[in-house]
């Protein structure tokens, strides 16, 4: 048994040998991270410079942006660094900076998605009262509900990861995962577990039910509204309900290869599971707003091609 005054790095065990094609994967990742930042700056430029674009609903969009553009960047340069590097281990410290990176750009994540079903739920069951529910001032305090919430809660959790005392440095992950890293724990991590519980219960509780209220009343006034209000709801509301219920299943998958023993599905399969939560909704999500939401689609138009 390794004593825990010795563990100053953990192995990433998910890693194995590909020869030359380790060139091949780099060159990829390169290529899905500059289409990632490409695509969500672009989205953030056009929305910040656009003022008939400084809407509740555009700039929860352009915080969702800013999120992804977070998240990409706790996990594509380790990746990239990882993929041609022969020794794959990371430092403590830095292992605990990922899991804090990762897992506040997750629960962002949530509660923006939050968030917007919350705004599209006032926008179309209360429209002509919408200005007058979602201020100025009520959107600047979503917005750092949504920031500060998480951040404040993933802190907690690892200031409990920190106090740890491990007795092995294995993570059979791509990357550092708080669940891998409290199972090296020598003693008893009750204090870790019911925090994680209570959290992750109350949160998505929460968030979960807020969601389905949101689209339920939205669904009952498309079916009872008008063909133009039917025709609103639809296109502003498609988006974000795809994108929550992308995001959701990555999250599903994530947790059903952190909880359960995956050891029996194909080493690549697993690689491509761990990778597809956090790299598809980078990626989906600029692609899937900037063709739904025409005036996004027009402005984008206009900036890259230069024409009005």
């Amino acid at each position: 048994m390794m004593n825990s005054s010795q563990v100053s790095y953990f192995t990433l065990a998910a890693y194995f040998d590909i020869g030359l094609l380790k060139y091949l994967f780099f060159i990829i990742t390169v290529c899905f991270y500059m289409l990632i930042v490409c695509a969500n700056v672009l989205l953030i430029v056009v929305i910040c410079m656009n003022r008939s674009l400084h809407e509740p609903m555009y700039l929860f969009l352009c915080s969702l942006f800013v999120n992804e553009l977070y998240g990409s960047t706790g996990l594509f340069p380790f990746l990239l660094v990882q993929i041609l590097s022969d020794i794959h281990t990371v430092s403590v410290f830095f292992c605990l900076m990922q899991i804090f990176c990762l897992y506040t750009y997750v629960n962002v994540q949530f509660y923006n998605l939050a968030v917007m079903s919350y705004d599209r739920y006032l926008a179309i069951c209360f429209p002509l009262q919408y200005n007058t529910r979602m201020t100025s001032k009520k959107v600047a305090i979503l917005i750092a509900i949504t920031w500060l919430f998480p951040l404040l809660a993933i802190v907690v959790m690892i200031s409990l990861n920190a106090s740890l005392k491990l007795c092995g440095n294995i993570i059979y992950r791509l990357y550092c995962d708080n669940y891998s890293v409290v199972k090296l724990a020598c003693y008893d991590t009750s204090a870790n577990n019911i925090y994680g519980l209570i959290y992750t219960f109350t949160v998505l509780t929460g968030l979960t039910i807020l969601n389905v209220y949101s689209y339920m009343r939205i669904l009952k006034v498309c079916f009872s509204g008008s063909k133009q209000t039917r025709q609103k709801a639809v296109s502003t509301c498609t988006p974000h309900l795809v994108s929550l219920l992308n995001f959701s299943c990555g999250c599903f998958l994530e947790v059903l290869q952190s909880r359960f023993d995956m050891s029996s599905v194909p080493n690549m399969l697993r690689i491509f599971l761990s990778l597809y939560f956090l790299t598809c909704q980078p990626l989906f999500n600029p692609v899937l707003y900037g063709l739904k939401l025409s005036k996004i689609h027009r402005l984008c138009k206009s900036l890259v091609f230069g024409k009005m």
